[in-house]
Order: structure tokens, then C-alpha cells, then sequence
């Protein structure tokens, strides 16, 4: 059996309990993903999650501090990650971008990750380590 690699903090009983805020090596670390560039910027906070292949979803949900999950692997995700203020996007399924896209993102200094799992499981093990959606509600 695998644990997911969620970090938290011992309070004075003695019980683990996780910020809703997140590192964004924390993330890497739970979805057991590869970083595809922005390795010098794991130390990003991460404060909510959303998950979507239609960008107009992007637009209307997403903001700054928040990471996007998502299938495409387009320039077009990368655009619409900048106007949202997205903090990083990681494609699910293992899906790699071109490198069109990643050279892209690397001008923007916009974090690429590749998850092996699929945007369910994804969206699971993040709400695992306590990440909460674009409402904030758990």
C-alpha cells in the first residue's frame, strides 16, 4: 500500500492537520508527477485547485494561487493560465505538452507538471492533502 505524500504539522494533541495552503513541491510530491519546467519555483504557495478542459471555465473559476488541472496540452492553455493568474498547470494522464508549449510557459515562468493519474485521481490525492476547490469549501 502507498501513502500519499501529504506534509502536515502536529498540533498540541498530537493529531496531523494540513494548511489549505499547499507548496507546490507538496503537490508534485502527492501526484507523483514530473516537472517539466519551473523546477526553481516549487516553493510556490498554492492555495486552491481547479480542473477543467474548457478555458472559458478557466477564465471564469481560476485565479491567482491556484493550480490548473487539465487534459489539453495547447499554447492555448498556456495563455489563458496567464490571464487567469494561474500559479501552475499540471496535465493529467501523463500527457506531455510540445515544446512549443513548454518554451512558452518557461518565458512566462509558468510551472509545467505531468501527472500519471487522471484528472479524477488527480483531483482526489489533492483533496486528500486538504487543497480545497475554487469555492474554498472541502
Amino acid at each position: 500500500m502507498r501513502f500519499l505524500a501529504c506534509t502536515g504539522s502536529l498540533n498540541l494533541t498530537g493529531m496531523v492537520f494540513w494548511t489549505e495552503q499547499m507548496k507546490l513541491l507538496q503537490i508534485v510530491e502527492a501526484l507523483e508527477a514530473k516537472v517539466l519546467t519551473g523546477d526553481d519555483l516549487l516553493e510556490k504557495d498554492i492555495d486552491t485547485c481547479g480542473a477543467s478542459d474548457l478555458m472559458s471555465d478557466i477564465l471564469a473559476g481560476l485565479s491567482e494561487g491556484s493550480i490548473l488541472l487539465t487534459g489539453l496540452t495547447t499554447v492555448q492553455v498556456i495563455r489563458t493560465a496567464m490571464v487567469a493568474g494561474v500559479g501552475a498547470v499540471i496535465f493529467v494522464r501523463g500527457k506531455t505538452p510540445p515544446q512549443e508549449v513548454i518554451d512558452l510557459a518557461r518565458e512566462q515562468a509558468l510551472p509545467l507538471i505531468s501527472s500519471p493519474y487522471s484528472m479524477f485521481v488527480s483531483c482526489g490525492r489533492l483533496h486528500a492533502c486538504n487543497l480545497t476547490g475554487l469555492d474554498g469549501r472541502r
